[in-house]
Order: C-alpha cells, then sequence, then structure tokens
C-alpha cells in the first residue's frame, strides 16, 4: 500500500515502541531514589537520543515544557535524522516522576505520533476531562452534564445500575466535590495519585473495571490520552483550564484564542494514522514495570496504532 509523504508507515509503530522502551530503561536506576528531576533527565535524554535515530522530520508538540524552560525536547525541537515524513509528536518521557522516586506504581514511559497537524498543540495548563471506553452511544456522556446526569446515562448505555460503576479520579484536593457527588449517587471511586494518561487508557481496557474518567489534569496528558482512544475506540471531551495570564499567553502562542472551547476526540487527536505507545517503568494496571538483571532490561510496552485497530502489549530484552 502506497503511503503520502506525511503518513507513517507500518515500520514506524515499532519504532515508536523502542523509543518508549529506550526511555522507561533509562529511568529504571533512578527508581526508589527520591531524585525525580534525575529520573525524568535520564528518560528524557535516552528518548531524545532515540528519536533523532529515526527517519522522519519529527516535531514536539507536546513536551517538557517550552524552550526557555526544557533544554531537550521542548515544544516546537525538531527531533529526527531530517529525511521522511514530517511527523508532530507528543510525550511524557517519565509520566510519573514522583511514583518512580518514591518507588510506586504506574510511572510509565509515553509517546504519540501522528502526521503533521494531527495532535492539538496544547499548552502547558490544565484541562477538564471526561472519558469513556468503546462500544458506547455516542455523546453518552459529557464535559458540561452534571456528574449524576452522566452517571445515569452511562449506567443505562451499559444495562447496569450507577452503583455497578467505578470512576477513575486523581486524588487532588479539586476534586473533593465531585468526589462527594459521585459516593452520593452510589458509584465507586477507583483513586490515582498520578499518572492520567493511565487513567484516562483504563477506560478502554475492560480487565481494568474502570468505566468513567473525569477531572482536572494536564493538558499535555489530555493529548496523549486522546490520541490512545483514537487508536482502541471510546470518547473524550476537554477544556483548557487558565489560572492566570500567564497560561492564557501561552495559549496564544500555541495558536488557541478560544479558551472556552470543548475539545471532543477528533479535536485533540485528528490525525489518520496515529501511533500511541507506552512502557512501564514500574508495574501498574496497564503494563508491567522495566526488570534488570545479569545484563539483561525487560520491558512491559502497550503498543496502539489506528492502522491496526487493536490492544497489542509487547515484552522487549535489550542488552544493558
Amino acid at each position: 500500500m502506497s503511503k503520502t509523504p506525511n503518513t507513517i508507515e507500518r515500520s514506524m509503530v515499532f519504532a515508536a515502541a523502542n523509543v518508549a522502551e529506550r526511555a522507561a530503561i533509562a529511568a529504571y536506576d533512578w527508581i526508589g531514589r527520591g531524585d525525580k528531576e534525575a529520573a525524568d533527565q535520564a528518560a528524557v535524554d535516552a528518548m531524545r537520543n532515540a528519536l533523532n535515530a529515526l527517519p522522519m522530520r519529527g516535531r514536539i508538540v507536546i513536551g517538557e515544557g517550552e524552550r526557555d524552560e526544557a533544554p531537550m525536547l521542548y515544544i516546537g525541537e525538531e527531533v529526527g535524522n531530517g529525511e521522511g515524513p514530517q511527523i508532530d509528536i507528543a510525550l511524557d518521557p517519565l509520566e510519573g516522576t514522583t511514583p518512580t522516586a518514591k518507588g510506586m506504581t504506574n510511572s510509565l514511559a509515553v509517546l504519540a505520533m501522528a502526521p503533521r497537524g494531527g495532535l492539538l498543540h496544547a499548552p502547558d495548563t490544565y484541562m477538564q476531562k471526561i472519558a469513556v471506553g468503546p462500544g458506547l452511544p455516542q455523546g453518552v456522556v459529557d464535559l458540561d452534564t452534571s456528574i449524576e446526569d452522566n452517571l445515569n446515562a452511562l449506567a443505562k448505555a451499559k444495562g447496569v445500575a450507577v452503583r455497578d460503576l467505578t470512576v477513575c479520579v486523581l486524588e487532588r484536593p479539586r476534586h473533593e466535590d465531585v468526589v462527594a457527588r459521585i459516593r452520593d449517587a452510589g458509584a465507586r471511586i477507583f483513586f490515582i495519585t498520578d499518572g492520567d494518561v493511565a487513567g484516562v487508557i483504563s477506560t478502554t481496557d475492560p480487565h481494568t473495571g474502570i468505566d468513567l474518567y473525569v477531572g482536572a489534569g494536564g493538558a499535555p496528558e489530555g493529548v496523549l490520552a486522546a490520541a490512545a482512544l483514537r487508536c482502541v475506540g471510546g470518547q473524550m471531551q476537554g477544556r483548557l483550564i487558565f489560572r492566570n495570564d500567564d497560561e492564557r499567553a501561552r495559549a496564544t502562542r500555541t495558536g488557541i484564542t478560544d479558551f472556552d472551547r470543548k475539545y471532543d476526540l477528533h479535536d485533540l487527536a485528528g490525525g489518520e494514522d496515529i501511533v500511541f505507545t507506552a512502557t512501564g517503568v514500574t508495574s501498574g494496571y496497564l503494563v508491567d514495570g522495566v526488570k534488570k538483571k545479569n545484563g539483561t532490561a525487560q520491558t512491559h510496552t502497550l503498543l496502539l496504532s489506528t492502522m491496526e485497530d487493536a490492544w497489542r502489549r509487547m515484552r522487549g530484552r535489550f542488552t544493558v
């Protein structure tokens, strides 16, 4: 099958997985050592080196921050060997720096790719999010609807009672009100301490038991999660949250002018060809963490793409 210059070849799907694997292996040595900055830097260095070896003209649209804040993998940085398709890249070399530093669960190296213009260039602000998995009527939940109405609509669509639903929420003081309302409605809460990319993705995997994700988390993480949902199905909406004029200025620099816009899944990740990959640094409910022994590192990676429309979990073994 022929490809236009700015689509993603199938070989790039597995190359993307290798990039995340290299970052996860690099972060492994910092698990439990109490230094989240060093852990993040190790993952950044490894991911950047792996990206620069790929045959593409890559551009970071979701990265470690703006150029004056991040020396590498900053928003707008060009990566790849300068040949091949133009690719937009969203990444988080270490999603869950605190869990890594504390030796806790669910830290990941995360990467998404799409042809140029296929991923929202979201500013580093907060985003209000709501997400569900595949196989549900379109519009079954809505960001502008009360949590009670969303739970009732979701329960009806799934043919269950509200008390049978489980909602994933990032454990933060800002969510105390919605948590209380979810419990008053009768649904269960599944708290996560960090890493709302994994939280959103959990709605798409029936083995997690998560029916709904709600709450405010990072806008860049929202784009990464949307890329994953595009590959395997699901619904998601998000709205940027601005706390001050500086954050509005950041949004303006990325081309965002409607500060109240409600984004749907295709607004966040609209590329025809999308690749999403996440490799475990520490073990969690999506993938296992890195294991090192006798000069080898074993990885566990979730690899998704719109070209395959399937979940793929892979184990790798690397000489280190």
